[in-house]
């Protein structure tokens, strides 16, 4: 009878102080299996709690135009207009990159490759390296044989989805706001009709007795096409070097290239698998709107508390380290190597920025102890004051323990 009553108490003790032990375990990130499986559901543990002192430097550093995130040790210590929409500018790589990162192998490649049909046709078809280069297409193009007609087939997606929604006329007159191709020579910095021509130019000086046909072929049609044998391929560089340079350096086409190729969505201008893939998680995305991977477009709407949140979430992916060292850092490397370089905070912040016209964001992971305090700051106005997001970085550095 008392070993029943035993066993009965213990369970009751078990039941009853569980949500609590895993809770702790999570916070202290104990165990590897538990945090990875955490990362993948549903739940938030993140909670609220009063800090004073965050709450109080909050308040007379900033207006209504900013909105900010702060989260410690899986509280959300202090917040300023969290819950209101704001254009994120490049913050909203910091999605689509770890979306990346979770489909794919940090060393798998985009390939660009020769594939020739059973009636000697060839096909030169990409995934959209961005460091893709003339170069490489004569490689490519050096492995086609001699014949007395030789027809080359572009592949590449309907003109309609070269831009996202959201991207200005006067975006896509610069690099930053190249197309976004399959086939895109140093990422479509520069004029991507040219390919057509240096095809047939390269050909007709190899074999100029051939009669040389160049033409262009959707990529849902390529899809349906059989027996056709793969000559040779160009590898780009590893995916995890590809997100540094997403992440680090800003680079658009990067960003929109990775994602579309990790969601299988280049014939479409659809950012719902993002929203989809971190709704799944728990976070936070009622009302607000993905409209493209980069951050280039006006129409993404988000709160600094989902960026946050998703911060926060990601230091329990398997995939972490990795995707934090892709981030830029502090007065050391990629948009933030000029800024603090000589204070204290650098090398202590792994973040990423954001910049639009009436638009700038600064968020990320700032090591002051073991565990980082997470940070996400927007500010949306006519009157942008990128020094003042800094500032405030220094000052939360600078605070000691909540109270």
């Amino acid at each position: 009878m008392k070993r029943s009553f035993y066993k009965l108490f213990v369970t009751f003790i078990v039941i009853a102080t569980s949500p609590f032990l895993i809770r702790y375990l999570l916070i202290n990130k104990k165990i590897r299996l538990l945090n990875n499986i955490y990362f993948n559901s549903p739940a938030i543990i993140t909670t609220e709690k009063n800090c004073n002192n965050y709450d109080a430097l909050l308040d007379k550093t900033l207006d209504s135009s900013f909105s900010v995130s702060i989260i410690k040790n899986g509280s959300i210590i202090s917040s300023h207009n969290e819950d209101k929409l704001k254009v994120p500018a490049s913050n909203q790589k910091l999605f689509s990159t770890a979306y990346v990162l979770n489909k794919y192998k940090i060393t798998s490649n985009l390939r660009t490759n020769l594939i020739k049909a059973r009636n000697n046709d060839y096909y030169l078809v990409g995934e959209g390296d961005p460091d893709l280069s003339y170069s490489d297409i004569y490689k490519l193009l050096s492995y086609i044989k001699y014949n007395k007609n030789i027809n080359v087939n572009i592949v590449e997606i309907n003109t309609k989805y070269y831009w996202p929604k959201g991207w200005t006329k006067t975006d896509k007159i610069f690099d930053y706001g190249a197309p976004i191709t399959t086939l895109a020579i140093e990422s479509n910095s520069n004029n991507i009709f040219n390919l057509n021509k240096v095809i047939e130019n390269y050909l007709k000086d190899k074999y100029p007795s051939s009669n040389i046909k160049i033409n262009n072929i959707d990529l849902n049609k390529f899809f349906y096409l059989r027996s056709t044998k793969e000559i040779y391929s160009i590898y780009s560089n590893p995916i995890v070097s590809l997100i540094t340079l997403a992440n680090s350096e800003s680079h658009n086409f990067t960003a929109e290239s990775l994602f579309k190729n990790a969601s299988k969505t280049w014939n479409k201008n659809i950012y719902d698998e993002l929203k989809k893939w971190l709704r799944i998680k728990g976070l936070p995305t009622s009302k607000t709107n993905f409209a493209d991977a980069s951050g280039l477009s006006r129409e993404n709407k988000v709160t600094t508390r989902l960026i946050a949140l998703f911060l926060d979430k990601m230091t329990y992916s398997k995939d972490f380290n990795t995707y934090q060292s892709s981030l830029s850092v502090l007065g050391v490397r990629g948009t933030l190597a000029n800024r603090l370089k000589d204070s204290n905070l650098s090398g202590k912040f792994f973040g990423k920025t954001g910049t639009l016209s009436n638009v700038f964001a600064l968020s990320g992971y700032l090591y002051k102890d073991k565990e980082p305090i997470i940070i996400s700051i927007i500010q949306n106005s006519e009157n942008i004051d990128k020094n003042k997001a800094f500032y405030l970085l220094s000052e939360i550095y600078k605070l000691e323990k909540c109270n």
